[in-house]
């Protein structure tokens, strides 16, 4: 049984940051995007699939954050150290998790770069294929310079920050239909909608994020006492990005339904009603913050994902780990200059994590369970049962996903 101090209110809001550093990574163009064009496509019907992300990536992320608090060690270490005495399965599980997190990050860093690429090419009408594999380049630079890399990380959030609240300002305005929107929390999946579903899962509860989490726990605190305030920053953290998602989708379905989102002039409408003609420069300029913001983070989460897996060092001076990152955004900048429709490649990236997201879901519901593990810090019942209901849940939405691509 768990014993854990007491802490006040104002001792937890002070803790409040690996959390909201995990918020800052999902709430991107993928994101964006994909709430927009959802609410655009099916008004309020898929609100649901917010407040599931929600409920999902409290769940997984407290998960991941104790196991880094408990272990003081990462999730990807704990993996292959829980395993190491049955070789095929630890290297059965390091192949599955190892190909879902890089090819959930490439599509993730394709659909960073694109995100970016609109945003700028809205502002100076240059095509985005064109745009971004130069921004691309310009994120290999970024993630080589070290510190000016967090000085701009630090600027980029208020950007996001201030494009959050103005979506949920614009949703307040707009009065949306509560009666509708209450319709909408009931699980339901419109004709030609489970993509998007997916999409919406898939730009929330991230794979690497966890790990990501795991990591940035245990760095911050290293007592299990310090549990509560590990779990307050979860909960606060995701119910804010929840909100800020759930009113993308909800502006977008009360002022753009209807319409087909193909650029970012076109996301731009939802925030007429606040901004006016401003709108179209403010969100080119949020879009390319948050793509700038998340492609820095993409490619280095990977890396760490898989030098934990292969025991390398986790910076630069390691040739694989510093491979990693170039191999990554490389990729990222052909999937991003192949001249698709930049909003198509943001969905589908995101449509790619959801698909993967039962593999880390299960692997992280299996290590917090072990009693040689994590002792009496284990998963309870109720969070076994939590973590295999999001398993459940992603895989067949992620299996009729792929279904009905043939």
């Amino acid at each position: 049984m768990e014993k854990n101090k007491t802490y006040t209110l104002k001792d937890k809001c002070k803790a409040l940051g690996p959390g909201i550093l995990v918020v800052g990574s999902f709430i991107g163009p993928g994101t964006i995007t994909s709430a927009t064009r959802a609410g655009a496509t099916y008004g309020y019907a898929l609100l649901w699939t917010v407040i599931f992300s929600v409920i999902a990536v409290i769940v997984m992320q407290e998960m991941a954050a104790r196991l880094g608090i408990v272990t003081q060690n990462g999730l990807a270490e704990e993996l292959v150290k829980e395993l190491s005495d049955r070789p095929p399965l630890k290297w059965a599980m390091i192949i599955l998790v190892a190909s879902a997190i890089v090819l959930g990050g490439v599509a993730y860093m394709g659909g960073d770069l694109t995100g970016t690429a609109i945003g700028i090419s809205s502002l100076t009408g240059i095509p985005s294929n064109i745009v971004a594999p130069i921004w691309g380049i310009g994120v290999l630079i970024l993630i080589n310079i070290g510190d000016a890399v967090k000085t701009l990380e630090k600027l980029l959030s208020v950007c996001v920050s201030v494009m959050a609240i103005v979506f949920v300002v614009t949703m307040i305005i707009v009065k949306p239909d509560l009666g509708e929107l209450l319709m909408g929390a009931v699980p339901n999946v419109p004709q030609n909608a489970i993509m998007t579903c997916v999409a919406m899962i898939g730009t929330t509860v991230v794979p690497y994020n966890m790990f990501i989490h795991a990591t940035s726990a245990r760095k911050t605190w290293h007592n299990p006492e310090e549990l509560p305030l590990a779990r307050f920053d979860v909960t606060i953290s995701m119910i804010i990005g929840g909100i800020i998602t759930g009113a993308v989708m909800i502006t977008a379905g009360t002022v753009m339904r209807g319409m087909t989102v193909s650029s970012a002039a076109d996301m731009a409408v939802q925030l007429e009603p606040l901004l006016g003609s401003f709108s179209k420069p403010f969100l080119s300029i949020g879009l390319i913050s948050a793509g700038v913001s998340s492609a820095v983070v993409t490619p280095l989460g990977v890396s760490y994902v898989l030098a934990g897996l292969f025991k390398w060092k986790m910076d630069k001076t390691d040739k694989r780990f510093f491979a990693t990152n170039i191999i990554v955004v490389v990729i990222g900048i052909i999937v991003s200059a192949t001249g698709y429709n930049p909003i198509s490649i943001i969905m589908m990236a995101q449509a790619v994590n959801g698909i993967f997201l039962p593999i880390i879901v299960i692997a992280l519901v299996f290590i917090t369970s072990r009693t040689r593990v994590l002792g009496q810090y284990k998963n309870s019942l109720l969070r076994n049962l939590l973590g295999g209901c999001v398993a459940i849940i992603s895989l067949v939405i992620g299996i009729s996903s792929v279904m009905s691509l043939f």
